[in-house]
């Protein structure tokens, strides 16, 4: 009989990328049948799931019971969290810790958790506001305190976020500018393509990962080599500019500004991933992973 894995946001990036990726494995989709949880599930997105035999659900992860109730009969859960939805640790947290909670209570085999790394403990302080990590890896913290299997997935820096940092100038050229240095070193995943692979290869090596951090990552990538990507995959002349962190920050909505500078200045030192070497993650990986040049073509953005 199959088991339940039950896939939060499963209409977005990640848990869309999860599903898609069991429902086209021949193995894990007999080992595996789907729930998918969802904030509406009739839009059409989640309508498509629902017609490649997906069962949905809708669940308030600010409350417990609800979270339960789409949880109950789960041998395996993918869980993410939408930091931005509230812009609130406090919010996330505890949608965080009531998924990990009702896990427990129900006896979740394997939790997979997408986690980022505590910014404020990996620079002893001097970066303080990348909430939308920290949250996430105190509640990684938690997981782990009250015993629920877990596995831990790590996604690098989306590839789709240059769709909007990368400019297009009047004589056809393309620019962008960050607050780092040529030689910063960007961890690119195509979120939405390459987030299955990686908990595919979890799904299959489920004891050798509990406990452990999975990077989502194809590969390190300096703003040189992004341009020289850019420049080959369009043909087109690109320009890198480093910018002061004022300036860098005078490009942003007030609101976001600091933690998206400290989200950089992080990827500078001590890097993404904290100089993570990305070779044990791609060993439980059987697919190919999108290149950076891959997804320029692909997408057509640029």
């Amino acid at each position: 009989m199959s088991k339940l894995i039950t896939v939060f946001g499963a209409t977005g990036n990640q848990g869309g990328s999860v599903i898609k990726n069991i429902l086209a494995d021949s193995t894990l989709s007999k080992t595996f049948k789907i729930r998918g949880i969802t904030r509406d599930i009739s839009k059409p997105a989640a309508q498509a799931l629902a017609g490649q035999g997906v069962e949905l659900k809708t669940a308030d992860l600010s409350d417990k019971s609800s979270v339960t109730e789409a949880l109950e009969g789960s041998d395996t859960v993918f869980l993410v969290t939408n930091y931005w939805e509230s812009a609130k640790y406090d919010v996330e947290f505890s949608q965080g810790k009531n998924v990990a909670d009702s896990a427990k209570k129900l006896g979740v085999k394997h939790l997979i958790f997408s986690t980022l790394l505590h910014v404020g403990k990996a620079t002893n302080g001097r970066l303080s506001h990348v909430h939308h990590f920290e949250a996430k890896a105190d509640i990684e913290e938690y997981i782990k305190k009250i015993g629920v299997p877990a596995s831990f997935y790590l996604p690098g820096y989306f590839m789709s976020n240059f769709k909007q940092s990368i400019r297009k100038s009047e004589d056809g050229s393309l620019s962008f500018a960050m607050p780092v240095s040529k030689d910063a070193k960007f961890p690119l995943i195509d979120i939405g393509e390459d987030t299955g692979k990686f908990v595919n290869g979890i799904l299959r090596n489920r004891d050798a990962t509990l406990n452990k951090h999975i990077y989502g990552a194809e590969n390190y990538y300096t703003p040189e080599q992004i341009k020289t990507g850019l420049e080959e995959a369009t043909g087109k002349k690109v320009h890198y500019t480093q910018v002061t962190p004022e300036q860098y920050k005078g490009f942003l909505p007030a609101f976001i500004a600091e933690e998206m500078l400290e989200n950089h200045l992080f990827i500078e030192e001590p890097g993404y991933y904290a100089g993570a070497d990305l070779k044990e993650s791609h060993d439980i990986v059987e697919e190919k992973l999108v290149s950076w040049e891959e997804f320029i073509k692909k997408s057509g953005a640029f």
